[in-house]
């Protein structure tokens, strides 16, 4: 089996010394995915604009290792209140639109989110041999 790949993409890296994703096989995994703008490196203070940023650096995290959001088959999401649900879901929606065809999701609360964060996510994603 081939050697485990680490995923950088610009903008979208960890200020810890981790990167965007690893992959392995056709195994790929990230660590914590947040709503940071990759254009400026700040989380803006908008939900709306969170949610949509970290579904466009999931986005680009799949993009760098050959997949697309139809390989996610597990995504983790954390955020401050449950009451956040309703814009992660119209967001859900948009990155997930067949009904048919999405992954699993757990989502939990988290007051460990590091201000402005409001949301972030994870995922696990089965990427197309080629």
């Amino acid at each position: 089996m081939e050697k485990r790949q680490s995923i950088a993409v610009p903008g979208v890296k960890h200020k810890n010394p981790i990167p965007s994703g690893s992959k392995r096989g056709p195994f790929l995994a990230t660590g914590a995915i947040s709503g940071t703008d990759p254009s400026t490196g700040e989380v803006p203070a908008d939900l709306d604009r969170q949610c949509a940023l970290m579904f466009a650096n999931v986005r680009e995290i799949l993009k760098a290792a050959g997949g697309s959001p139809e390989d996610i088959i597990k995504m983790t999401v954390w955020m401050r209140e449950r009451s956040l649900r309703e814009t992660l879901n119209r967001h859900w929606i948009l990155m997930f639109p067949d009904p048919g065809s999405r992954p699993a999701r757990h989502t939990m609360t988290s007051h460990d989110l590091t201000p402005p964060i409001e949301i972030q996510c994870d995922f696990l994603a089965v990427l197309a041999e080629d």
